[in-house]
């Protein structure tokens, strides 16, 4: 990216501020490592006071400050901007440089010190010097306010999340209350059930928050062996049949050989038991979903086919961020957490491969997770 600093020079001698700002008018300085071009617009000021003025009109982001000024000196001019330190990067500039003063200007939120006289290129690098730790200063900002903006959208999506369950539940344990003793049995076994529904959704968004921050964090303990994914698919199936064949849903699995693999058993698990949990959960009753597991192209691929409700293309874009739910008239009785296909992309991300999906509305959808064949 590039940039243009405001600097301010401040000094009582003409030509050092003439000298200044002609070193830096065509000044230019790149940083590799933040990935930033920057150049300089100067300005100057003769005074302590001018540049308390200049300060508030121009708001500089560098401010190189003579020690030595008629009236107002350096220090006190730092002394007034205490409050404002955090916004710039001062560097004084003395020929009566003494330890009592770079501690006193130090303490008062001077960077750097630059003594005169100086060369061209002892001034440059001390700009450089500053303009460095100005950019780092502000990306640490920047990323201090992502992390306060992405934690406050985390919390009021769980918060979001949990309400829906939680009011369900109380209002079924609010209507068992109010029965009367010899009330129809066969309402308080519906009301059990649909309430268990509930909890057992709100323990899979905790169990998926689990697998999701784990992963993030590198806390996961990572146990990487060779593994036939054909047998943790097999296993992965069984799982899945109770619910889909109440739904006379048939699951086929398409591997008629051992696919070895290196990999984290526990991943592939929570890989395969998303996917074939969304295969069952939107599909279409008497439906079907087919999982492969082969070798292809140089890479070890999972592939799961449903006949489900499908998806639009807007829809599709968005499908692997966190808490990310598709919801309309076909999905509105679906529970889900939105972090099963999040935390199936942050596994592949582990591993150098990909997951992709393509679907098509009222015909099904086909989910691929592909890994590097090592």
């Amino acid at each position: 990216m590039e940039y243009t600093l405001n600097v301010l020079v401040t000094d009582d001698e003409m030509g050092m501020r003439e000298g200044t700002a002609r070193a830096l008018a065509h000044f230019t300085t790149r940083f590799e490592e933040l990935d930033a071009v920057v150049s300089y617009t100067v300005q100057t000021a003769a005074s302590g006071e001018e540049t308390l003025a200049l300060i508030e009109e121009i708001q500089p982001d560098i401010l190189l400050l003579d020690y030595k000024l008629p009236g107002m000196s350096g220090l006190d001019v730092l002394a007034k901007i205490q409050d404002r330190v955090r916004e710039m990067i001062t560097v004084m500039i003395t020929a009566y440089a003494s330890l009592e003063t770079a501690i006193t200007a130090t303490k008062q939120g001077a960077f750097d010190f630059l003594a005169k006289p100086f060369t061209p290129q002892e001034l440059r690098a001390a700009v450089r010097k500053a303009t460095n730790q100005l950019l780092l200063v502000r990306e640490a900002q920047r990323l201090a306010e992502e992390k306060r903006r992405i934690r406050f959208e985390f919390i009021s999506v769980l918060a979001h999340e949990l309400k829906a369950p939680l009011n369900a539940v109380e209002s079924y344990l609010s209507l068992m209350k109010e029965q009367p003793p010899n009330a129809d049995p066969d309402m308080f076994k519906h009301s059990v059930a649909r309430a268990l529904v509930r909890i057992q959704g709100m323990r899979k968004l905790i169990f998926d928050l689990i697998d999701m921050t784990r992963i993030e964090s590198g806390t996961m303990v990572r146990k990487l062996a060779e593994h036939d994914l054909t047998a943790l698919a097999r296993a992965a199936m069984e799982t899945q049949e109770p619910l889909a064949a109440a739904r006379g849903i048939t699951l086929s699995l398409e591997a008629p050989q051992p696919v070895p693999a290196v990999v984290d058993r526990t991943e592939i698990e929570i890989v395969l038991n998303n996917l074939l949990s969304n295969a069952v959960k939107y599909n279409r009753d008497q439906g079907s979903v087919t999982l492969r597991c082969e070798r292809k192209d140089g890479a070890v691929v999972i592939e799961v086919a449903d006949t489900g409700i499908g998806m639009a293309d807007k829809d599709v874009e968005r499908l692997f961020g966190d808490f990310v739910r598709i919801r309309n008239e076909k999905t509105s009785h679906i529970e889900g957490s939105g972090l099963g296909l999040s935390t199936v992309k942050k596994i592949a991300g582990l591993y150098g491969g990909q997951v992709a999906v393509t679907s098509t509305p009222d015909v099904g959808s086909v989910f691929t997770f592909s890994l590097p064949d090592a």
